[in-house]
């Protein structure tokens, strides 16, 4: 039973992902294209600014690329760890890392008291792995496993990849939707109307164009937004599927999501660039307010009944989530 039901969530939540990734394509491809016509009126000026915006998100794929994850670790005050100065940490990665047949993570250590953890990195041959004190200080080698377990997931399913390629094109979206309403109005458009004069047909088709681009470069940056935080949800069930696969005991991650969900202290590093990245949301408490469109994370009782189910478990009652909120 828990086999079916780990292998049918990670089937499930890799096809939403991946609808949701082509879905912020198609919005910088559609940004591009209404641009373009508004700015050229011709198939060219369509197709050139659509390849435009496609290089820009490819140019910053690059930068993120390469970079992007020391700058996350530096953000983060991590410190790299081993063997020698940190052996219970090191063994249980190593472990995982075996279990899910990718390479060991570096891994590094952050001086906070809140536990929490995040994985980062551009594929399983260049992963890293972060961990506050807090988190080895509250947690039992089982739940540590869990954890852990959990973070190699986002590696070994190459999250770590799939939320940089979205983050950048979300980021692709809103600058260039930016730029496009900053000139615009400087410059009134490109003047698409004075050049569609000529035709009334042809004017009327490139006032409803200019409306439509107008629109979309307003709305465009928070549909791609709300995406990328769907796509974050996605996978972290994903992710909470695929630890249990590793651990093959839901029971470990189940408490842990609890315990670092209901922990009061705050994570001093952690800010809303980062916050998708770490196994609980650090700004978020345990409730169900995760639930708007604007979270990172699923509401953990909805992860928790999720793995409860794994093992044949109900989900919780009224009187045990009333017990779980009362540690907020």
């Amino acid at each position: 039973m828990a086999a079916t039901s780990f292998r049918s969530q990670i089937a499930r939540n890799k096809r939403n992902s991946l609808f949701l990734v082509l879905i912020v394509l198609w919005i910088l491809i559609a940004l591009g294209a209404s641009i373009g016509f508004v700015l050229t009126g011709d198939l060219t000026g369509i197709v050139g600014m659509t390849v435009v915006a496609l290089v820009l998100g490819i140019l910053m794929t690059a930068g993120s690329w390469f970079s992007g994850d020391q700058l996350v670790l530096r953000a983060s005050q991590a410190r790299r760890v081993d063997e020698a100065t940190a052996p219970q940490l090191t063994n249980v990665v190593r472990e995982m890392s075996l279990a899910a047949g990718v390479p060991m993570p570096a891994v590094y250590v952050i001086e906070d008291t809140a536990p929490n953890a995040f994985a980062t990195g551009r594929d399983p041959q260049h992963a890293s792995i972060a961990i506050t004190t807090g988190l080895l200080q509250k947690l039992d080698r089982e739940e540590l496993q869990g954890v852990i377990g959990h973070e190699l997931s986002h590696v070994r399913n190459y999250d770590i990849r799939f939320t940089l390629l979205v983050g950048v094109l979300v980021g692709s979206i809103a600058l260039i939707a930016d730029m496009y309403l900053r000139i615009g109005f400087w410059t009134g458009f490109g003047g698409r109307g004075r050049r569609s004069s000529g035709s009334s047909d042809s004017g009327g088709l490139g006032l409803v164009v200019l409306v439509i681009s107008i629109v979309l470069a307003i709305l465009a940056p928070i549909a791609a937004r709300l995406v990328q935080l769907a796509v974050s949800r996605q996978r972290e069930y994903l992710a909470d599927a695929s630890a249990v696969e590793l651990t093959r005991n839901p029971v470990g991650l189940e408490n842990a999501l609890v315990k670092i969900a209901a922990d009061q202290e705050p994570l001093e590093v952690a800010n809303r660039a980062t916050q998708h990245m770490y196994v609980v949301n650090p700004m978020k408490k345990l409730s169900d307010r995760g639930m708007g469109l604007f979270s990172t994370h699923p509401p953990i009782l909805d992860r928790v009944n999720r793995l409860r189910a794994m093992y044949g478990q109900p989900a919780l009652d009224a009187q045990q989530v009333a017990a779980l909120r009362g540690l907020e």
